[in-house]
């Protein structure tokens, strides 16, 4: 189970029926797990001799702290625009793995170091499936149980419970005691918001156990990595299966993601809109991140206070590459000085709080100029962003688009004098040479994690064909190294990347990025309007 879920049994607003105050206090008995050490009938205050807080422990303290409260803040009933979305994701789940248990954690706390822990961030499956976005909700697990006797699934919901003031956890409980973090939404709430029915996470155990005795559930598949408790209390309940069985689960729950419906693509819209703002921000700054020690740090203080002003954060970590740092593909120090005549590569995307995100780069003159040797990379990348996009169409094979981009850069790097063969010869599979300035893929999926679908099969990735409804980036990319001998003197140092995020159609793509300028003369008269 996870740690310090109460034994009691609740109501829907988490308060014991029938007991007093007096009744809760003397009743509740520390669990193993607990992160706060109970000391019954304690007159005078005390610490635990572990931990460096001072929480008053006497009876007369517990009496009255557990007083003079006025009600809660009204509890939000509404249902949230994603639960019939989540509830259809849940039908096909179901219609894949009939008559097993299936077990999604959100996830648990996860320590950043002593006892400070990071934001929280669900699973995305279990986001995926239930709808629930931003930081909600630590320690949950929901659990697809095989309906007895019948087809389908019952999905239950198990969320800790909100504590009443009269228990220990609501003043003493660092991680989830209300006086600390908030008031937590009752069962009622998240029943009326998600559409799941809802229990409490203490109940998981029993449950599932009760599930797996049914005569027709054939067996269990859970996603083990999500959460380590969980997967501890309900590994014991099944039949020792092929460890391919949650591999197989996991691979659908990735592959569930692959076309996106109506409101993964509105919030995907939001994100890029979003994102486009951020990048004006950029802009904006960029005279105050010249000549700052650290002006790479400005620029991503600037895109990272803006994500997390208009949604619930980024998406990944930054990239804010200046000069010859913008050749490291994922330079997320971010500690470099930003100087004129260089090039800015911005990677940032900002994620919504419903947890989906966009992923962007454009390569900036820092000084709103690019020069001859910078425009002439730039206009290679942007050759074979067209290309990829002339090819990215529903039927075309996912890889198809990359081949599209490589012919584009192997031919400028044949021409430039880089290649130890001529373009032809590069892009057979015996050679690839031009993959020193151009290492990684030219398109990946995107949604709610910024490489969506990673555990997706091949044949259902790479080699699959393109689908109304998908959503990927088109990103190629040319980046040659300050130190690189086998480049052109004039190019050493630039690297430049052109990232799109793009909506296959009936008959073609969408660019959901189109508002940010890609042309180099566009590039430089958008910078020149934002100064």
């Amino acid at each position: 189970m996870t740690s310090g879920a109460t034994s009691q049994t609740t109501q829907l607003d988490g308060e014991v029926e029938g007991a007093t105050v007096e009744d809760v206090l003397d009743a509740r008995a520390p669990e193993a797990g607990d992160p706060v050490v109970a000391v019954p009938g304690a007159e005078e205050d005390a610490e635990d001799e572990r931990s460096h807080r001072s929480t008053p422990r006497s009876a007369a303290f517990r009496r009255f702290i557990a007083e003079g409260w006025g009600p809660r803040p009204a509890e939000d009933l509404g249902a949230a625009p994603s639960a019939p979305f989540a509830a259809r994701r849940r039908e096909v789940l179901s219609s894949l793995f009939p008559h097993e248990v299936l077990v999604v954690p959100a996830g648990t706390l996860v320590r950043r170091s002593n006892d400070t822990d990071y934001r929280f961030r669900p699973h995305s499956a279990f986001a995926h499936l239930t709808g629930l976005g931003t930081d909600r909700e630590a320690d949950a697990v929901l659990v697809l149980h095989p309906r007895p006797g019948a087809e389908g699934h019952e999905a239950v919901l198990y969320v800790r419970p909100q504590a009443g003031r009269e228990t220990e956890e609501f003043f003493a409980d660092a991680r989830y005691g209300e006086l600390w973090v908030g008031v937590r939404p009752t069962l009622r709430e998240f029943e009326a918001q998600t559409g799941i029915t809802c229990h409490d996470v203490a109940a998981l155990a029993d449950e599932v156990a009760a599930s797996m005795a049914e005569g027709t559930t054939t067996g269990l598949r859970l996603v083990p990595d999500a959460d380590p408790a969980v997967t501890g209390t309900v590994l014991p309940l099944r039949p020792t299966p092929p460890e391919a069985a949650d591999d197989e689960f996991v691979t659908a729950l990735s592959e569930l993601r692959l076309v996106k419906d109506e409101h993964e693509v509105a919030q995907l819209r939001e994100a890029v809109a979003a994102s486009v703002r951020g990048f004006e921000e950029v802009v904006r700054v960029l005279p105050r991140a010249v000549g700052h020690p650290r002006g790479e740090r400005v620029v991503e203080a600037a895109f990272d206070g803006h994500a997390r002003v208009e949604g619930n954060a980024v998406g990944y970590e930054t990239i804010s590459a200046a000069g010859n740092h913008a050749c490291t593909l994922h330079w997320i120090r971010n500690d470099g000085a930003i100087a004129p005549g260089q090039l800015l590569l911005l990677d940032a995307g900002v994620e919504v709080d419903s947890l989906y995100t966009a992923d962007v780069t454009r390569t900036l003159p820092v000084d709103g100029t690019f020069t001859d040797a910078q425009r002439r990379v730039y206009q290679a990348v942007l050759d074979a962003s067209e290309a990829a996009f002339a090819v990215a169409r529903p039927g075309v094979r996912f890889r198809e688009v990359h081949e599209a981009a490589m012919r584009v850069v192997a031919d400028r790097l044949s021409a430039w004098g880089m290649l130890p063969v001529d373009a032809a010869s590069s892009l057979e599979p015996g050679g690839q040479f031009h993959r020193r300035w151009m290492p990684h893929g030219t398109s990946h999926h995107l949604g709610l994690d910024v490489h969506d679908c990673a555990q997706a099969r091949r044949e259902m990735y790479l080699d699959a064909e393109l689908r109304e409804g998908m959503v990927f980036t088109i990103e190629p990319g040319i980046y040659i190294k300050a130190e690189d001998e086998l480049a052109p003197e004039e190019l050493r140092g630039i690297g430049v990347r052109i990232e799109d995020d793009v909506l296959v159609t009936a008959d073609g793509v969408e660019n959901l990025t189109a508002a940010l300028a890609r042309t180099p003369d566009a590039v430089e008269a958008w910078m020149a309007s934002l100064r």
